[in-house]
């Protein structure tokens, strides 16, 4: 490409026009590209160069990003939801707010990424890296955090409802009001964590124990 307009115009070409369609970019140079609101779904991104891009509000269900860089993204209010981003590189990415049920994150980097008001319900985030992200209020219900790296992470107000978190690294994270009813936190790292007004109904605890709510008798 001459340049990043002759770029920007060429993908959306092959996008949109309905007569020529292409779905498969894996590889490709879509660093810094704007693709706000487009449709990509059941786009092939495998292995795409996608730094620094714009894809906030853009529709990625089914999407394959496994392997993508996606540093620095824009990704606000997207629609990710069963998308595939195996081992892709998410970090300092803005998700805010971006749907991701069902995505399959499966050992992606996410570290220093904002979550905040994400949802991630039934998520496979297994050996995920995300320490220091942000997932403030997100909604992690049934997501599979096996071995995930949560070091420092923020999950204030988050909702664990039946989260696996067995083995992962929680190490330094804020998790203030977070809800872990019937959250499985087998062998998971605690140490130094903020549990402050935690909600533990049915919690397996990492000694393998079962937490259950203190019950108050007003006489």
């Amino acid at each position: 490409m001459r340049n990043y307009a002759d770029k920007q115009d060429f993908i959306l070409s092959q996008l949109t026009d309905k007569f020529f369609q292409r779905r498969d970019f894996s590889g490709c140079d879509l660093s810094g590209i704007d693709l706000r609101a487009v449709n990509l779904s059941g786009v092939n991104l495998i292995g795409a160069d996608l730094r620094g891009a714009n894809l906030c509000g853009s529709i990625l269900t089914h999407a394959n990003l496994t392997r993508a860089n996606l540093t620095g993204a824009i990704l606000r209010e997207a629609n990710l939801h069963e998308a595939t981003l195996c081992e892709a590189n998410l970090i300092n990415v803005d998700l805010t707010q971006a749907n991701l049920c069902g995505a399959f994150l499966w050992r992606s980097l996410l570290s220093g990424s904002n979550l905040w008001g994400a949802s991630l319900c039934a998520a496979d985030l297994s050996e995920a890296d995300l320490s220091t992200a942000k997932l403030v209020e997100a909604s992690l219900i049934e997501a599979n955090l096996r071995r995930a790296n949560l070091a420092g992470a923020n999950l204030c107000g988050a909702v664990l409802v039946e989260a696996n978190l067995i083995d992962a690294n929680l190490t330094g994270a804020d998790l203030i009001w977070a809800n872990l009813t019937a959250a499985n936190l087998t062998d998971a790292k605690l140490w130094e964590t903020n549990m402050t007004y935690v909600k533990l109904r049915d919690t397996i605890m990492p000694d393998g124990t079962i937490q259950y709510p203190e019950i108050v008798f007003i006489s």
